[in-house]
C-alpha cells in the first residue's frame, strides 16, 4: 500500500451556500493507525466538511481526498470508506439482519458478513428483530455495523456515541482504539462529549466558525495549555522568592499551598532542594479538552454577514 492509503486529507476546503459560508480555506490531515477527533460548536462545520469529504456536497474550493483520490473515484468506495453522518435511516419493520444483507449486496460482500458485523458490535441477540424496537444506541451500533460492511480502511463517524449508555460509551472507546491501534485503520469521529473524546483520541482537529483553531496529537494540546503546578509544603513562604528569581509567578493556594506558573514540576522541585524546602506535594496541572476547546473556540470571530446553516444530512447517509 502506498503512503496514500487510507489518509484523509483536506486541502483549502471553502463551502458555501447562497450567501453563507459554512467552510472557509480548511485544511487538514488525518492519518492511519489513530483515532483522530474532529471537534467544534455547533455550526461549526463538521458536518459539512464530512459531506465533503464523502462526496455529499461539492466544495466551492479545494479539495478533499481520501486514499489519495476524491471519494467518488475510488474504485470500491464502500470497501475502503465507512460512514456513520446519522443513525435513523433504517426501515423500521425490517430486521437489523435484513437491513445489513441489503447494505453487503450493494457492497459487494457476502450475507455471511451481516452477521459478523453484527457479532462485532454487540448486536446478534437481536438481529432477527425489527429496528422499530430499536432504542438510539442500538440504532447507532446497527449504523456502525452498516459501515464496517466492507471492512473498509477509513471510518468516519459523526457523533457515533450519541444514546449510548454508560457501559455503550466504554465499549465503543474500545472499539474505536482497536481499530485504529491494531487494525490500523484511519477513524475521525466527531463528538460534543469532550470528556469522552479526551479518553479515546489521539489527535484533535478543532474547528470554529469553519476555520482551523488547531491541529496536533493530544500530547502536543496538553502541553501547550500546561496551567502550572501545585506545590505543598509546610513553609511555601520560604519558596516563593526562590521561585520569582526564575521569572515563575507565584500565588498562595491555602494555608501550605503555592500555585506556580512559568515553571515546569521539575524545576520547582530543583528550586526547593536548593532553597532546602521540604515537599509535601509537587504535581502539574493541565487544562482539561473541554476547557482548552472552549478557550480555542469562544474568541474565533465570525465572518461579517455569515452564519453557520443547519445540518442537512442526506437520507441514507449511513455508508
Amino acid at each position: 500500500m502506498g503512503d496514500q492509503a487510507g489518509r484523509i486529507v483536506v486541502a483549502n476546503v471553502t463551502k458555501t451556500f447562497g450567501t453563507v459560508r459554512a467552510v472557509q480555506d480548511l485544511s487538514f490531515t488525518v492519518e492511519p493507525g489513530r483515532v483522530t477527533g474532529f471537534l467544534g460548536p455547533n455550526g461549526a462545520g463538521k458536518t459539512t466538511t464530512m459531506r465533503v469529504v464523502l462526496g455529499l456536497a461539492e466544495p466551492t474550493s479545494g479539495s478533499a481526498t481520501v486514499a489519495g483520490v476524491p471519494y467518488a473515484q475510488l474504485p470500491h468506495p464502500g470497501r475502503t470508506v465507512g460512514a456513520v453522518l446519522e443513525s435513523t435511516s433504517f426501515h423500521p419493520a425490517r430486521s437489523a439482519r435484513d437491513h445489513l444483507r441489503i447494505y453487503a449486496a450493494a457492497a459487494g460482500v457476502t450475507d455471511r458478513r451481516a452477521d459478523e458485523v453484527l457479532a462485532m458490535v454487540g448486536l446478534t441477540p437481536v438481529a432477527g428483530q425489527p429496528v422499530k424496537g430499536f432504542s438510539l444506541g442500538m440504532r447507532q451500533r446497527l449504523a456502525l455495523a452498516t459501515a464496517m460492511l466492507g471492512d473498509p480502511a477509513v471510518l468516519i463517524l459523526d457523533e457515533p456515541a450519541n444514546g449510548l449508555d454508560p457501559e455503550g460509551i466504554v465499549w465503543l472507546r474500545g472499539f474505536l482504539r482497536h481499530l485504529a491501534h491494531t487494525d490500523g485503520r484511519t477513524v475521525l469521529v466527531s463528538s460534543h462529549v469532550l470528556s469522552e473524546v479526551e479518553q479515546t483520541v489521539d489527535s484533535v482537529v478543532i474547528i470554529a466558525h469553519g476555520h482551523l483553531v488547531h491541529e496536533g496529537t493530544l500530547d502536543e494540546l496538553r502541553g501547550e495549555r500546561a496551567v502550572g503546578v501545585v506545590v505543598q509544603t509546610p513553609t511555601p513562604e520560604t519558596l516563593v522568592e526562590p521561585l520569582r528569581s526564575l521569572g515563575a509567578t507565584v500565588t498562595r493556594a491555602g494555608e501550605h499551598g503555592l500555585q506556580v506558573t512559568g515553571a515546569s514540576a521539575a524545576t520547582v522541585g530543583h528550586a526547593a532542594w536548593e532553597a532546602g524546602v521540604e515537599l509535601h506535594g509537587l504535581r502539574e496541572e493541565a487544562s482539561s479538552l473541554e476547557q482548552v476547546f472552549i478557550e480555542m473556540t469562544e474568541d474565533v470571530p465570525a465572518p461579517v454577514g455569515d452564519a453557520a446553516p443547519s445540518a442537512q444530512p442526506a437520507p441514507g447517509t449511513t455508508a
